[in-house]
């Protein structure tokens, strides 16, 4: 009988989730769903000396924004910090007793050994390395240090760590899920410190004790670890454990084909957050960051990213962020947004700009939905809302292009005849609005562009934009009028 799959998602709290750190997430998660298996999110806090305050919480609640549900581990409940599941704790840093039982193991087989290297001495070595051209790594000074002897230093209060004790000139190869089988000889690495001279273990004993306890099945993660696996395996093997399947992800890359970083812009889940993209949106786009599926389709929920989503289409090279991609998957999900929710989810950006408080829109709910659903279409991201709908709010200011369209000759007959239809109406309907050009035109004798691209300049100062009638109605009675006047005094 197989066991059930268990992937997990493993991030230290040093900052904000990068948005590469919430594709790989994305990915665990996916793969988990569709086995019918449990998502852990594990805190790897162990350099505590890069603990950010703060972070934590932030990854978690990221991940919940995400539509990315933890099965077990590090979650929220009521804006703190709790977990669940009976293979805890979840946070390396509350673990510190596991490991040292495991450590001690290594110790007594052999497979590690104590080192009184100073820093002065490892930072001389690497230098002298890096002269002669050789990669930098351990030299094994202390390998062959009788245990006796070591613990007597230690007892006389030396500093050491602990490293594990590779074997020497041995090819070690594994299954990667994405780059098929990889050999890399254990000359390429070095004896790999596993406790600190702080007490706390290394990422590379803690991840590999956690996830054989976690009992995950799968490690799915980004390429840069790598490299590290032989290590891992060589753990492993040394503690007598069973070899979990590898997945090494490909890097999210910027349009140099570099790694995405902050330099570049917007690199954390929080930026994109901020900038109005939609948690479905980002994901769908994320999802095909170095994943495809095998058929056309682009727009995705998690349901059916769930059911398409397999390792085999995973490339093997890094997928490059698209900004603009980005932006023609977000419209798509702004489009199939109810207008409910795109007026709730509008309403701190247009705080923001200063154009409309809260209590003001609810005031007039269903004029601002229909606000929305005039400029839902023309939608990438949300921030783009308040820009979208200045004109309802600000005086136009005019462009070239604006200017030379209100050159046009039809625009006095056109001023004359909104002011004979808008002038016996008490208060302008959307239904009236709807018919009001027609009368417009019938009035002025302008038909075409002729007619509603001067009257929407006049009105909005804008020569493109959404329904000309959703924004008469928006615009109301004397506010056309208003505008009219102003054009009129301008153009004397």
């Amino acid at each position: 009988m197989t066991s059930q799959v268990r992937v997990r998602f493993a991030p230290s709290p040093t900052g904000y989730l990068h948005i590469g750190g919430l594709r790989t997430a994305l990915y665990n998660y996916l793969y988990a769903r569709q086995q019918g298996g449990k998502f852990i999110l594990r805190i790897e806090d162990t350099d505590q000396s890069r603990f950010v305050e703060g972070a934590m919480e932030n990854l978690v609640e990221n991940l919940e924004w995400a539509g990315i549900e933890i099965d077990e581990g590090v979650t929220l409940k009521d804006g703190q910090i709790t977990q669940v599941g009976d293979r805890g704790p979840y946070i390396q840093s509350q673990r510190l007793d596991i490991y040292k039982k495991y450590v001690d193991q290594l110790l007594d087989s052999g497979h590690a050994y104590y080192c009184f290297c100073s820093k002065d001495r490892l930072d001389k070595l690497r230098e002298e390395q890096k002269i002669k051209g050789q990669v930098p790594r351990y030299d094994g000074l202390c390998r062959n240090i009788p245990r006796e002897e070591a613990e007597k230093r230690i007892a006389a209060g030396e500093d050491y760590v602990i490293r594990l004790k590779l074997p020497i000139d041995e090819d070690i190869t594994f299954h990667d899920e994405v780059r098929g089988d990889i050999t890399i000889n254990s000359n390429e690495s070095d004896d790999q410190v596993l406790v600190k001279s702080d007490g706390f273990p290394t990422y590379h004993l803690a991840v590999v004790v956690d996830d054989h306890l976690m009992g995950v099945t799968h490690i799915v993660r980004g390429e840069e670890w790598l490299s590290s696996t032989p290590k891992h395996l060589i753990l492993y093997r040394a503690l007598g454990w069973d070899i979990p399947t590898y997945v090494h992800l490909p890097g999210v890359l910027n349009e140099d084909h570099k790694k995405l970083s902050k330099r570049q812009g917007d690199v954390s889940v929080e930026d994109f957050r901020g900038h109005g993209y939609l948690a479905k949106g980002l994901v769908n786009y994320l999802a095909l960051v170095g994943w495809s599926p095998d058929s056309n389709q682009e727009i995705f929920d998690m349901d059916s990213l769930i059911e398409a989503f397999s390792f085999d289409r995973v490339a093997k090279t890094g997928g490059v962020f698209d900004k603009k991609k980005l932006d023609w998957v977000n419209a798509h999900h702004i489009k199939d947004l109810s207008l409910e929710d795109l007026a709730q989810l509008s309403l701190p950006y247009m705080e923001e700009a200063g154009l409309l408080k809260e209590e003001e829109a609810k005031a007039h709910w269903d004029k601002y939905l229909v606000l929305m659903k005039t400029i839902q279409d023309g939608l990438s991201r949300l921030e783009e809302i308040p820009g979208q709908v200045a004109f309802l709010f600000e005086e136009p200011s005019l462009d070239k292009e604006a200017k030379e369209v209100l050159e046009n000759p039809c625009l006095p007959q056109i001023i004359e005849a909104l002011r004979k239809v808008l002038e016996p109406m008490e208060e302008l309907s959307l239904e009236e609005a709807g018919g009001l050009m027609k009368k417009v035109q019938k009035e002025s004798g302008c038909k075409g562009k002729n007619l509603y691209m001067p009257a929407r300049v006049a009105l909005t100062g804008q020569v493109h934009g959404p329904e000309l009638s959703n924004i008469l109605y928006l615009l109301g009675k004397d506010k056309i009028l208003s505008r009219l006047d102003q054009v009129e005094e301008n153009l004397k």
